[in-house]
């Protein structure tokens, strides 16, 4: 499916800011996956995101996507994300924050 760029924004908005990152630059996706705005349909790097399908109606309205990492998806029939990248947490303390972002495999 292709969408135009207001459609990409309008979805690239519904992924979660972070309070200590630039939201109009990176984003996370509903597994945790940090995304980076500029990496929409680029698959050969660690913050390129696709748009998935989350809701099962026929519509093709903006309400039924949400943005995901490159190797995370979204499985409709149960209604749940389906990850693969989550933001990368090691090391660190609960209340710390990234100074970069960074992805992991689980």
């Amino acid at each position: 499916m292709t969408f135009d760029e207001d459609t990409i924004q309008t979805i690239w908005e519904k992924g979660r800011v972070m309070q200590d990152h630039d939201a109009t630059q990176w984003r996370k996706d509903e597994c945790g996956a940090w995304i980076y705005r500029e990496h929409y349909g680029v698959t050969d790097t660690e913050f390129g995101w696709k748009i998935e399908k989350v809701m099962p109606d026929v519509s093709e309205r903006a309400d039924s996507f949400r943005p995901f990492h490159h190797r995370n998806s979204y499985n409709i029939a149960n209604g749940a994300p389906h990850c693969h990248v989550t933001a990368d947490r090691i090391e660190l303390a609960p209340m710390e924050h990234v100074d970069r972002p960074r992805n992991r495999e689980l």
